[in-house]
Parts: structure tokens; C-alpha cells; sequence
């Protein structure tokens, strides 16, 4: 028998036994169902003692414990219970990347079970981030990684400062899809960093895409208004601190010298005085609008 002729046999009676042992599996779920008590039962706990039981099987035990992992999270989020939901989710997934490090579903499917909120997962963003970091050590180079710690952060934390460094750190990895890029520099802005997303915006236009620098300049654009905004604010309390009343228009700034003109943004645009909420605002009408909220201006008293 030749070589093809006798792995194309070994692969048939792979595929197989893996049929025969699946119908004898679903035999015995439906005669015998396990009770809830056995299905929550977890014999090994240890990474290392999970590592050195399995032998030189290890990739087909972390295989077995994935497939656990999923019918855990699967179980708890169809199920009714209101104790120990997704109790065994953390440490099966601790299991199954301990005796394959490398199984990059785990990481990353696991962690969003890891991360979803009550009640269809546990909540635990921590954890989520811990398991990710984990898969990021054993592969350094692997822009998933950290990408993913990203989207966990923006998603289910909210955390969009903290989201978008993970999304620069992705952004620079090797294989990294150039739209992770300007997403990187979004979310800091989204996150209330006006420096980082500065910087970030820099590096977008000296890209070698159009479309790249086009957003960087934007972008920049919209800071540069931001901080305009903030200049304006500023000359609009301190008339109020020196009249004891608010402006009602740019041109008690210009009458009182605090402005020589009309102040518009980089797209020359007039910036807009809006005199009931006191409030400097961009134009409606501006290539810039909107602005990203969570650097947006300093509020009036």
C-alpha cells in the first residue's frame, strides 16, 4: 500500500471513529442524561497538574475541555439558575490554553464569554483581559491579541482611553489590517485624550493610503477646533466675569477687544456663540461636525 493510499485509509477510519464516537455520546445524553450535579463537576483544577496527566496528549485534552467550556456556557445561559452561573468558564478556559497555548479560538472566543454581561455570561471583563494577555505572551506577535483586549475594553468596560492604546499597540504588530489604525486614534479621542489622539492622528498622515492621511488631517482638524473652542469658552467667562454678564454675541468680544473678528474653524467655518446655554460650539454647517464628545469643550459655570 502506498503512503497517500494508507493515510487516505487512516483519515477514513479517523473520521470514522470520530462519527461512531459521537453517535455513542449522543446515545448516552439522551438515555442517560448527566445530572447537573456531574456536569458541574470539575476533577482537575490545576493547569500543571493538567499539563503532566495528559502526557504527550495534550492537544487532545484541551480539544475535550474546550468542548466542555462551550456546553458549560452554553448550559448556564439557557439555564434558569440564579447561583454559580458560568462558575467553571474561567477555570476551563485556564485549562484548555494551559495544555495548548497556542489555540487561538479559546482566547479569543473565551474571552468574550468571559466579558458578556449578566445575565449572558459572567461579567468578568478582568478575567477576559487576563486570558487574552495570556494568549498575547505565548504569541507575541499576534495582532489579535491585543486588538481583541481592545474591543473587550471598548464593548464591555466602556473604557475607550484604555481601548484605544490596545488598538495603537495592534495597529503596530506585524499583519496588522491598516483600519485598525484610525480606529486606535477614534477611540482615544473617544476616551478624552486630546495629546495621545493628536500624536495618533500625526502618524495617520504620513500614511502611504489617501484615504489614511485624509482622516489623520481631519482628525487633526477637529483637536485643533476643540482646543479653538476651549481658547473661545475661556474669553467668554472672563467677559462674564468682568460685566457679571454673559455675551449675546461674538460682537461684545469684538467691542471689548477680546476678538478681532468673527472666529471661524480650520475649514473656515464661523464658530457658533450660542447665547442662551453660553456655550461656543462648532458650525452645523462645518466639514468637522461633530466633534468627538469625549474631548469636547470645557462647560460654563
Amino acid at each position: 500500500m502506498t503512503s497517500r493510499a494508507a493515510g487516505l485509509v487512516g483519515a477514513c477510519a479517523l473520521v470514522g471513529g470520530l462519527a461512531a464516537a459521537a453517535a455513542v455520546l449522543h446515545a448516552g445524553d439522551v438515555g442517560y442524561p448527566a445530572t447537573s450535579g456531574t456536569e458541574r463537576l470539575l476533577y482537575v483544577r490545576s493547569p500543571s497538574a493538567a499539563r503532566h496527566l495528559a502526557l504527550s496528549f495534550k492537544g487532545l485534552a484541551a480539544d475535550v475541555y474546550w468542548m466542555r467550556t462551550i456546553q458549560h456556557f452554553g448550559g448556564d445561559l439557557r439555564s434558569s439558575r440564579a447561583a454559580g452561573r458560568f462558575e467553571l468558564l474561567q477555570p476551563l478556559l485556564a485549562l484548555t490554553t494551559s495544555l495548548d497555548p497556542y489555540f487561538t479560538v479559546a482566547y479569543r472566543v473565551g474571552a468574550v464569554f468571559l466579558a458578556m454581561p449578566p445575565p449572558s455570561g459572567p461579567g468578568r471583563v478582568d478575567q477576559a483581559v487576563a486570558l487574552l494577555q495570556k494568549g498575547l505572551r505565548a504569541s507575541p506577535d499576534q495582532w489579535h491579541y491585543p486588538y481583541d483586549i481592545g474591543f473587550v475594553y471598548y464593548l464591555y468596560a466602556h473604557e475607550y482611553g484604555t481601548a484605544g492604546t490596545w488598538f495603537a499597540r495592534a495597529a503596530t504588530m506585524p499583519g496588522a489590517p491598516e483600519w485598525i489604525r484610525p480606529l486606535a486614534a477614534e477611540t482615544v479621542a473617544r476616551g478624552g485624550d486630546r495629546a495621545y489622539a493628536r500624536r495618533l492622528l500625526a502618524e495617520l498622515v504620513t500614511s502611504d493610503q489617501e484615504y489614511l492621511r485624509q482622516d489623520g488631517r481631519r482628525g487633526l482638524a477637529q483637536v485643533d477646533a476643540l482646543d479653538a473652542i476651549d481658547r473661545l469658552q475661556a474669553l467668554v467667562e472672563d467677559y462674564y466675569t468682568a460685566a457679571h454678564v454673559y455675551p449675546s454675541s461674538w460682537s461684545d468680544l469684538i467691542r471689548t477687544g477680546r476678538l478681532t473678528g468673527i472666529p471661524a474653524d480650520d475649514a473656515r467655518v464661523p464658530f457658533v456663540y450660542d447665547p442662551a446655554a453660553h456655550l461656543v460650539l462648532i458650525g452645523s454647517t462645518s466639514p468637522l461636525a461633530p466633534l468627538p464628545l469625549a474631548l469636547g469643550p470645557m462647560k460654563p459655570r
